[in-house]
């Protein structure tokens, strides 16, 4: 494979932008092409930056310049992209591989048109799913559906994982900052039983709804923790049925009338699930968490964003420009990670849903016509909240191997009451002073004599600012995020609708259940045939200790 080859192969060492981006990448590792430098050109910060409605993004820090800058629109241009995206939003088969349609911006399209995919009335089905949401989360909230005991419910957890319950974390626990929750979420995934002990111990079992979220009904974990959440109804004198809402694909084992369940809502195939927070997936525990009404401002801030990247020009496409400036990174500069940092506490939960979002739609071997990519898709993305994140990686991040960072600024904080002053200033205002000038000291870095105390700078950041953690921009956020992750795959010939790569250890997984299950079975079955590592390590487990 070549050393330096970008993904798409159609674009090889020979095809002009590709020729021209690496003569770039050269030229920018010079000293007059410090970012100390760049960051001085007039009109940097008017030309690298770039604002839609309650959405601002500044790239002034970026290695790059203006020649950088066409050459990466001139990319776009030759890959296609934006005629690619507007397939995708039409409902076009763009998940080529699984043969699919990949219409996450059908849920929240109010614009009237008729959306089909196949023989499927997308719009139809969209309203219908939404009015029954409204109408279940409202007759919860009315008192009018309670637990087999009568009482009211107050929790709610949500069982699934991944896709089924990161975006929607990451939207309840940035709302809740400002809006009061008439139902507390607790998310269960992980199949590990102290996360179940960890969300029993907050919770009144007779007033909780367990929220079952998964396509098939057969994903191991989410149905292992299920068999846990009925065993644990039982043992507290609760009927399942009046305790269990499912969120799944139209007739599986979740939508069985013979399995009766509280309330059963469909999803889609044509909505993947780390696309799917817009869907029921995220749609029936928010409405629950805050009302019908706050989820569809949540819709409402989507679409502005999905409007803005399906109607803008290239140079102006925000989504867009940020998807080029992480292939200019990845692909070009070689950095190997990607850092975001939202200075907002609210939004802890927004790195792991991105780090999903992207590792998993863009980290693959394969073009989307079939053929190994020239390099492997993907990079590292990670993230923790400032000021937090400059006591824990900060130094690295100053000193060691330089990656990328996104700063997520949010201007008007959800506390409203009286705040107090430290050094002449309030602790918002502190945090933005540190935000600031974090990404002044990665871009200029510092000269000592010490080198202790040195530090290179030339280190890339971007910013975004958001208004506010109200429904409608966290909605833009989130649009922002997944039409910057397809962009960067269409750019990059890559299909980042399916995820092959997340089910081989799964496969691995099934035969060491077998295993284990025969164990269950007969106490003298013996590991002796699986080789030393995996008979240790099932010994071990079925011993309990380390001797």
């Amino acid at each position: 494979m070549p050393k330096n080859g970008l993904l798409h192969p159609d674009l090889s060492h020979d095809h002009g932008v590709f020729r021209k981006l690496t003569e770039q990448a050269v030229r920018l590792g010079t000293a007059p092409c410090h970012l100390k430098q760049l960051i001085l050109h007039p009109g940097r910060f008017a030309d690298f930056s770039l604002k839609t409605k309650g959405f601002f993004l500044d790239f002034s820090r970026q290695r790059m310049d203006a020649d950088v800058f066409q050459a990466l629109i001139r990319l776009a241009k030759e890959t296609d992209a934006c005629r690619t995206f507007s397939d995708m939003a039409i409902g076009k088969l763009v998940n080529t591989t699984e043969k699919r349609a990949a219409f996450h911006t059908g849920t929240r399209d109010f614009s009237g048109k008729n959306l089909k995919v196949g023989e499927v009335d997308v719009s139809a089905e969209m309203k219908r799913v939404n009015r029954e949401i409204k109408d279940f989360s409202l007759a919860v909230h009315q008192e009018k559906i309670k637990g087999s005991t009568g009482k009211a419910f107050t929790n709610a957890v949500v069982i699934g994982i991944g896709g089924s319950y990161l975006g929607c974390e990451f939207a309840f626990e940035a709302m809740r900052q400002s809006i009061d929750p008439k139902i507390m979420l607790h998310f269960l995934p992980n199949v590990d039983i102290d996360n179940f002990n960890s969300v029993i111990k907050g919770i009144d079992p007779a007033s909780c709804l367990w929220i079952v979220i998964s396509k098939s009904y057969t994903t191991t974990e989410t149905m292992a923790n299920l068999a846990q959440a009925h065993l644990f109804l039982k043992a507290n004198g609760l009927s399942p049925k009046d305790h269990l809402v499912t969120v799944t694909a139209k007739g599986s084992p979740g939508d069985d009338p013979s399995n009766p369940v509280l309330a059963a809502f469909h999803m889609f195939d044509f909505i993947g699930g780390r696309f799917s927070v817009t869907s029921a997936v995220g749609g029936v525990p928010l409405s629950l968490a805050f009302g019908f009404d706050c989820f569809e401002r949540f819709l409402d801030g989507c679409h502005a964003m999905d409007s803005h990247a399906l109607t803008t020009p290239e140079s102006q496409n925000i989504p867009l420009v940020a998807a080029l400036i992480s292939i200019w990174n990845t692909f070009f500069l070689n950095y190997p990670a990607h850092a975001i940092i939202p200075y907002s506490s609210g939004l802890s939960r927004l790195a792991p849903h991105v780090q999903q979002l992207n590792m998993e739609s863009l980290g693959k071997l394969s073009s989307a016509d079939g053929r190994f990519l020239t390099r492997p898709g993907g990079t590292i993305v990670f993230g923790e909240p400032g000021t937090n994140a400059q006591h824990s990686f900060f130094q690295l991040a100053h000193q060691g191997p330089a990656f990328p960072i996104e700063f997520i600024g949010v201007i008007h904080p959800a506390y409203e009451g009286e705040c107090a002053t430290s050094k002449g200033v309030t602790n918002h205002q502190e945090l933005w002073a540190n935000m600031i000038a974090q990404t002044l000291a990665l871009a200029i870095g510092k000269a000592d004599d010490v080198p202790a105390k040195y530090f290179p700078g030339n280190r890339p950041s971007s910013m975004i600012l958001i208004n506010d953690l109200s429904p409608e921009s966290l909605g833009t956020l989130l649009s922002f995020y997944e039409a910057r992750t397809v962009f960067e795959g269409f750019i990059l010939g890559l299909n980042p609708f399916d995820q092959f790569g997340v089910e081989l250890g799964k496969g691995l997984a099934s035969d060491i259940r077998k295993e284990i299950a025969l164990k269950n079975q007969s106490p003298d079955h013996e590991f002796d045939h699986l080789g030393d590592a995996k008979k240790f390590y099932l010994e071990t487990l079925f011993k309990g200790s380390l001797e």
